[in-house]
């Protein structure tokens, strides 16, 4: 593995002062882990003098970064966490990894059968099948696959009439935007539209890898960083910022990739920034305006997602959420939902992971919200499976309550 310095020499400075493991989901109802203090910064002293040293139960871990967040110090305890499972674990990836983590090739394959696909992961049968063979908990909810892709509408309905706005921007959209719910691109498109920004999609765009470095998979997930690393650069040359909409795609390209993968984005990633904060700068600013349409009405609940902390940019989205008249605009405490991408879908931690997201799940039923909040899709895929409530991300909610085409008319340069 490329070693990643920045990690390697920074945990050092850790105080031993323990708050990252009053932070942590895992610890409270996964006792065989140990922690983030002893599985970061104290274990990378011993796993860098003899790899036998590496503790398996490291598999528990989340990612969700909390305990990078409450460090006193910055140590990326969750990037040694990550580098060291990568480096020292000893289970390989089997067919579950790979299905789960190979976003790009289930989406295109699973998109081509899509209502073949989705009525079978509904049968009961099929889930007690996968459950028992590959080891996916049969009481987990799947996302469903859209038939055409997001790419694929882009193209053939919107993407001739983008370079008629002068402001120009490049789209990120991720696998799920592409193969589970084209309509986030979709409302993308028009928020962007109406504000006068024009979009490009990034061509030939691949998951931003997230799913195989935590599925164990580095060298194909650094061929792929290394693959969007190069369509990020032809962008920011043209002079686009890359927008993105998802909180750990956003995550992935301008932490994970030099932190745990050793790909250098210097050059790109201040470019590369969240819709929320993007659409925040210019609004503030006035470059932009929107128009509302006076009888939205709608009462909701944010979740932050874990990632969203860890980067800081909850405040930009309670702000932008904040500016729609008729929304009652509830923010959740912290907590983290527990599915954490891949890891609610693996039968082992089914349970933990449910139970990591009960405080959440019970504050959404006291809030009682027409809808939830949040950036994150696979918060979405737990909130709404574990409380019936449905998740609309910020983009949408825009798109909603937005007087579309007056903001447009307004917006006309």
């Amino acid at each position: 593995m490329q070693e990643s310095s920045i990690s390697k020499d920074n945990f050092e400075h850790c105080l031993k002062c323990s708050i990252c493991n009053t932070v942590c989901p895992v610890m409270r109802h996964a006792p065989r882990y140990g922690g983030p203090k002893k599985s970061g910064p104290d274990g990378e002293r011993y796993r860098l003098k003899n790899g036998l040293f590496y503790d398996d139960a490291l598999k528990y871990c989340l990612n969700c970064k909390r305990c990078e967040v409450a460090c006193p110090s910055g140590v990326r305890i969750g990037d040694l966490i990550q580098e060291a499972k990568l480096r020292y674990g000893a289970h390989r990836p089997h067919l579950r990894e790979f299905i789960l983590a190979n976003t790009d090739l289930m989406g295109k394959t699973a998109g081509a059968i899509a209502p073949a696909v989705n009525f079978s992961l509904g049968l009961a049968p099929v889930k007690t099948l996968m459950d028992s063979v590959l080891g996916v908990d049969k009481r987990r909810n799947f996302p469903t696959w859209s038939p055409r892709t997001f790419e694929a509408w882009f193209k053939r309905n919107a993407q001739s009439r983008q370079a008629d706005y002068a402001l120009q921007i490049s789209y990120f959209h991720g696998c799920y935007a592409n193969y589970n719910y084209p309509s986030l691109g979709k409302d993308f498109v028009a928020v962007m539209n109406a504000f006068g920004i024009g979009m490009q999609l990034l061509p030939g765009e691949r998951c931003c890898g997230v799913a195989k470095i935590v599925n164990g998979m580095e060298k194909s997930a650094r061929k792929d960083g290394a693959h969007n690393l190069g369509l990020l650069r032809d962008a920011v040359r043209a002079g686009r910022d890359v927008v993105t909409v998802s909180t750990t795609c956003t995550l992935t390209l301008q932490d994970e990739y030099p932190h745990v993968l050793g790909l250098d984005n210097a050059d790109v990633r201040d470019h590369i920034v969240l819709a929320e904060k993007f659409l925040y700068k210019l609004l503030e600013s006035g470059t932009i305006r929107a128009v509302w349409k006076p009888d939205y009405r709608a009462k909701a609940a944010y979740h932050c997602p874990c990632h969203q902390e860890r980067l800081g940019l909850g405040i930009f989205t309670v702000w932008l959420l904040r500016q729609i008249p008729g929304l009652e605009l509830t923010v959740l405490d912290s907590n983290c939902c527990g599915i954490a991408g891949t890891y609610g879908f693996k039968k082992e931690n089914f349970r933990t992971s449910q139970a990591i997201g009960e405080a959440l799940f019970e504050q959404i039923r006291r809030e009682n919200p027409d809808f939830v909040a949040c950036e994150c899709e696979t918060c979405k895929w737990q909130i709404e499976m574990s409380t019936g409530y449905q998740v609309q991300n910020p983009i949408s909610i825009l798109a909603d309550a937005l007087d579309l085409e007056k903001t447009a008319a307004l917006n006309k340069r």
